[in-house]
């Protein structure tokens, strides 16, 4: 259950494309993020889905059914929104269980079944309060349960965790998470946080000015973007031109690297930067370069340095927190083969992140 296709999906805003000719699959019991910068198109991609927007091309189908002319109560599909919107006039269990009352549920089946669920977000007991009477992050597990005690074929999450401080936003992410592989629902997340998308996916669907860049498991994305816009979005910082012969690459500053990637042509050398490794001592591995320490900064997590290999060729490390570096330092560098990256140099990235209408 729970298959959805979209199919040269368009929708356009005064004659502006906001989402041109989009393709995207998502199988049955699959969580699914649709990620990108604000004004990509995925909200107005979302509320094609929820039927909130009628498209201008294609189509949207759910188990094989076309919904475009269905209206939105009856697609079988819930939407959670950044902030759960709850009515205010309702008690926080009436809120549960107003979709089974739309639905013809009985009243004792309804409260029990909506008992159930606020049982299942944590928040039992909490059936007689107002909504005003709840914090943020208990509204938006109201919003949660109201939406999957329906048992929809397809949940759409739309920013639900933006409005809710750190600790608040880990703690509903693994609500989520835990919620879905007890129901199986087939899921959406539309996010413009690269980290959320990351831990909350299977695969997530990125998107740049209404089109679909990548679609790949996180991982997939995170190491192997398909090109340097990609790459920038999803953290990239490393970025170098040079030129590539197979696995040998020579930067446009003199430095020659062994890459476990061939590649020919003129090229951007990418690194991530939790992937170079600093050193205090020369080693005999390839790939490795004096450098000075020219900054520091303490994350918490994370070291983060600014290395110069010469005035020309500077890179970011982040490192270990509990390894201490001063300022002006000198140390090594070592660029791992196996996590050297290139990109053809035939695009301006800055042209890719182009955006469009929300």
């Amino acid at each position: 259950m729970g298959h959805l296709a979209l199919q040269r999906l368009t929708k356009r805003f005064l004659g502006v494309p906001a989402v041109q000719d989009l393709w995207l699959d998502i199988e049955a019991g699959e969580i699914l993020s649709l990620l990108g910068p604000s004004g990509c198109g995925k909200s107005t991609t979302l509320q094609m889905i929820a039927g909130v927007l009628r498209p201008d091309g294609g189509t949207v189908q759910l188990e094989g059914v076309v919904l475009n002319e269905v209206p939105p109560e009856k697609r079988d599909i819930a939407l959670v929104l950044q902030r759960g919107l709850l009515f205010p006039h309702l008690t926080v269990g009436e809120n549960v269980a107003f979709g089974l009352k739309m639905r013809g549920v009985n009243r004792t089946d309804r409260e029990a079944q909506a008992a159930a669920m606020l049982r299942q977000v944590q928040l039992e007991g909490f059936g007689d309060r107002k909504p005003s009477e709840l914090s943020g992050g208990q509204a938006q597990r109201v919003a949660v349960a109201r939406s999957l005690v329906i048992q929809p074929k397809l949940l759409l999450l739309d920013e639900p965790l933006s409005a809710l401080d750190a600790n608040l936003r880990e703690e509903m992410q693994d609500l989520i998470l835990r919620l879905q592989a007890q129901t199986g629902v087939t899921m959406m997340i539309v996010t413009h946080d690269q980290a959320e998308a990351v831990v909350m996916s299977d695969r997530i669907a990125l998107m740049f000015a209404g089109q679909l860049r990548q679609v790949a498991t996180p991982e997939a994305l995170y190491r192997h973007p398909c090109d340097e816009a990609t790459a920038r979005f999803m953290g990239g910082v490393n970025f170098f031109p040079g030129q590539a012969q197979g696995r040998r690459w020579t930067l446009a500053t003199g430095e020659t690297l062994t890459s476990d990637v061939a590649q020919d042509g003129s090229v951007q050398v990418t690194v991530r930067p939790e992937q170079v490794r600093v050193l205090k001592h020369p080693s005999a591995e390839v790939n490795t370069f004096a450098a000075k320490v020219m900054s520091q900064r303490f994350t918490g997590t994370q070291r983060r340095l600014t290395l110069s290999l010469h005035s020309e060729l500077v890179l970011q490390a982040w490192v270990n927190p509990t390894q201490e570096w001063a300022i002006a330092q000198d140390v090594y560098v070592q660029l791992p083969p196996d996590a050297l990256w290139c990109f053809p140099s035939d695009s301006d990235p800055a042209a890719d992140l182009s955006l469009s209408i929300t």
